[in-house]
């Protein structure tokens, strides 16, 4: 096994879609496909089930889990041979909140590359829980992570981007052709929400907004990533899920929520006492509000 192929499994893995995971690799679908093939013969089972949804068999749940903490382990051997050898290395290590807006790694890579030429940002992907425990561990050096999120006194934050939240659903749901939606239309409809242990605070706060507008819908027993909440939507017309404009694909309407618009915050951290040279860069740089993206976001 190469750690390549099995970077690869591990997006594949995180978005269950083989054309967005190729996108995050930068190379083509056939490409991962072939290499995933390799893999499997190689391990001699299975690792994915591909038909309308990609999901993962249950030797395939393993090896995300052991396959992330291999790869972190590489990480840092490269990481401390380099530091012994005395070589420099001006690279970022990004921490990437999972389904966070596509141009916001892309400018802080810009950001990066502006303030140390040559740095480059090494990605790491993963839920909001999972990037304050990297942080915490010293295993990324910068963060993007969704509000509200407790993090300890050591750490510090800074808002970079914002996007608007609205209800996501089939186009056959029965609200799919309303152009506004209002509570009374909303009470009583399931919502499919991600675990609430991957953003507690999130969570909570998605449920508090729906109170403080007067909507009354049943949180569904059924718990799913976004990914997979994406690509279950459209054969659903009894439930409906949370997610950005982006999200809207195929088969998925969106519309905002009643009242005020719903806006999720994504914010920077950093420990506090941080001397990377890249980080400090781009820190100097960023703005006092927020990055900007391609205005369609």
């Amino acid at each position: 096994m190469e750690l390549r192929q099995l970077r690869y499994f591990v997006v594949l893995a995180e978005e269950l879609h083989f054309g967005r995971a190729a996108d995050r690799l930068f190379i083509t679908t056939p490409t991962l496909s072939q290499q995933l093939k390799v893999l499997e013969r190689e391990l001699g089972t299975p690792l994915v089930l591909r038909g309308r949804r990609t999901e993962l068999t249950p030797a395939g749940a393993a090896l995300l889990v052991s396959g992330r903490a291999v790869l972190r382990a590489a990480d840092e051997a490269v990481r401390s041979a380099r530091r012994a050898g005395g070589v420099d290395d001006p690279r970022l290590r990004l921490g990437l909140v999972n389904g966070a807006p596509p141009w916001l790694p892309t400018r802080i890579g810009e950001l990066a590359r502006a303030a140390v030429p040559g740095a480059r940002t090494v990605l790491t992907s993963g839920t909001t829980t999972e990037q304050a425990e990297l942080l915490a561990a010293g295993a990324v050096d910068l963060a993007l992570l969704r509000a509200p999120v407790q993090l300890p006194a050591a750490f510090v934050r800074r808002p970079v981007a914002a996007e608007e939240l609205g209800i996501l659903m089939s186009a056959t749901h029965p609200l799919a052709g309303a152009s506004i939606l209002t509570p009374d239309e909303l009470d009583g409809h399931e919502l499919i929400l991600f675990p609430r242990d991957v953003a507690p605070g999130l969570h909570d706060r998605l449920l508090d907004e729906l109170r403080a507008r007067g909507v009354r819908m049943r949180l569904s027993d059924s718990v799913l990533g976004h990914a997979q909440m994406v690509s279950v939507l459209p054969s659903r017309d009894d439930v409906v899920g949370v997610g950005s404009l982006r999200a809207r694909r195929p088969g998925l309407v969106w519309r905002a929520f009643p009242g005020d618009p719903l806006i999720v915050t994504y914010v920077a951290a950093w420990p506090r006492d941080s001397r990377h040279p890249v980080l400090r860069g781009v820190l100097e740089m960023l703005p006092a509000g927020a990055l900007t993206g391609p205005a369609e976001l």
